[in-house]
């Protein structure tokens, strides 16, 4: 597959998706160890749906493979979706669906990459998530990052038989200066 480097940092970059990439999704998104965390267990994703989603959005918001400088190797997604030009405001959604690469700081790499497109880029103000309770790991990087939890939704996700709450977290572009992380900027 071919990637193209469009937002560049340490050890990744950030490439916009290929829908060539669907089969690997669709892997992805049948995984527990990945739906359980991003709410998405009860689904049961096709590789003709996900080829359908990606033709879909493929061309909208600012979505991105995420793919390793030294191997060239797509690791991940990462996007801001939900963009609102008006309010300046979006909605940012990632996994790291390769096992191997989890807990190794890729994830916090992608998603202070895409901050640093979107506040100064995208003119964005406010990146918003959410995550389900049970997902330690994530909201530690979150937090890493800079967001904030601002809310709770109580027990809304069901997930193997147990109700967790949905934490909503946001990140301001005032909270974000003077952080730099993409290396392939032409100004500085």
């Amino acid at each position: 597959m071919k990637y193209f480097k469009k937002l560049v940092g340490e050890n990744i970059y950030l490439s916009p998706l290929n829908v060539e990439d669907a089969e690997i999704f669709t892997e992805w998104l049948n995984d527990f160890e990945i739906t359980d965390y991003i709410g998405r267990s009860g689904e049961i994703t096709t590789l003709e749906s996900e080829k359908e989603y990606l033709n879909k959005f493929l061309n909208t918001d600012a979505r991105f493979c995420i793919v390793t400088l030294e191997e060239n190797k797509m690791i991940g997604t990462i996007s801001l979706e939900q963009i609102n030009t008006i309010s300046r405001r979006a909605t940012l959604g990632i996994f790291i669906g390769n096992k191997e690469y989890r807990n190794k700081g890729y994830g916090s790499e992608a998603i202070e990459l895409i901050l640093d497109y979107g506040f100064n880029y995208m003119n964005l103000n406010n990146i918003y998530l959410q995550l389900i309770e049970c997902n330690d790991r994530a909201k530690r990087c979150y937090e890493k990052c800079g967001f904030k939890e601002f809310g709770r939704r109580r027990k809304c996700e069901y997930v193997n038989g147990k109700y967790y709450d949905r934490i909503c977290m946001d990140i301001l572009a005032d909270e974000y200066l003077d952080r730099n992380y993409i290396k392939n900027k032409n100004v500085k």
